[in-house]
């Protein structure tokens, strides 16, 4: 099936975008990578008569670091940020590589996904582990959310016609040294998540969690902040115990779906299973760092 038919735009400033925003309103969508829109488009799920291709505002493909936290700009691709290796952010290295298949992860962006809003996506639930707010710009000025905020519904956020995302906000960790996993079932190599679980621990010299993240993908409607688990973590030692406990509260939170990929009781398990492989690993690798 082929797409309707619709008008091209290859806008080189923001400005420039903001005109066409402006002149076009519902009828423009825009196109970062296109691995998520483009797809729709030729199955006919969505017919814009007008993409903004915004590819070419090169300031929206870099990353700053600082002591306070890494900024990524929205059109960084998902390739850059599998071999990017920031010490700090461990998760971005361990989410990447288990997005789609290599010719997605070269052309598709890190802002494209997010405004997707898709819940079995990777990067909802990994940045939601990381705390990660969003930076929106539009023509009267910028503002800042939270992901939570920023998710809404199933493929719905919070911008507006006359919006785009422009960068994705990671704070630093504040204490210890951070741990990360990214564990995610799929039905085939490149597929969206049965369930995805992303975890980022800080852990201190003496093993107490100082801050802790989980996000969970297709989980719910939205990419998914477990919350009620991490509260159980932080200010306790990472124990066999606690790991118990916080995987089993894990698979309480989120209300899944059953569909073609799987039962909603099947998905609840997976999310124990993955919450407590985790963080046994994280465990056995920061044993590992102290006996070094």
């Amino acid at each position: 099936m082929f797409p309707n038919a619709f008008e091209y735009y290859a806008p080189e400033t923001l400005d420039e975008v903001y005109g066409l925003l402006e002149q076009y309103g519902d009828e423009a969508k825009i196109l970062a990578g296109g691995q998520s829109l483009l797809p729709m488009m030729k199955l006919r799920l969505a017919a814009p008569s007008v993409l903004i291709d915004i590819g070419h505002l090169a300031n929206l493909s870099s990353t700053t670091e600082t002591a306070e936290g890494l900024t990524v700009g929205a059109l960084m691709r998902h390739k850059a940020i599998e071999t990017g290796h920031w010490q700090r952010y461990p998760l971005l290295g361990e989410t990447a590589p288990w997005i789609a298949d290599p010719l997605v992860r070269n052309r598709g962006t890190i802002g494209g996904a997010l405004a997707h809003a898709d819940p079995a996506a990777d990067w909802g639930a990994a940045l939601l582990a990381l705390n990660a707010s969003v930076e929106i710009e539009s023509r009267i000025g910028t503002r800042r959310m939270t992901l939570e905020e920023f998710f809404i519904d199933l493929y719905t956020t919070a911008l507006e016609p006359q919006e785009i995302l422009t960068r994705v906000v990671i704070p630093a960790p504040k204490t210890g040294e951070t741990f990360a996993r990214y564990l995610k079932l799929e039905r085939k190599v490149g597929d969206f998540a049965v369930v995805g679980v992303a975890i980022a621990v800080d852990l201190t010299s003496d093993g107490t969690i100082a801050n802790a993240g989980i996000g969970m993908a297709a989980m719910s409607g939205v990419p998914l902040a477990a919350h009620q688990t991490t509260s159980i973590l932080v200010g306790q030692h990472l124990t066999p115990a606690l790991i118990k406990e916080a995987s089993e509260s894990a698979c309480l939170e989120g209300d899944p779906q059953s569909d073609r990929r799987g039962s909603a009781e099947y998905k609840h398990s997976m999310a124990r299973i993955f919450v407590e492989r985790g963080l046994t690993q994280i465990l056995q690798q920061w044993r590992s760092t102290q006996s070094a």
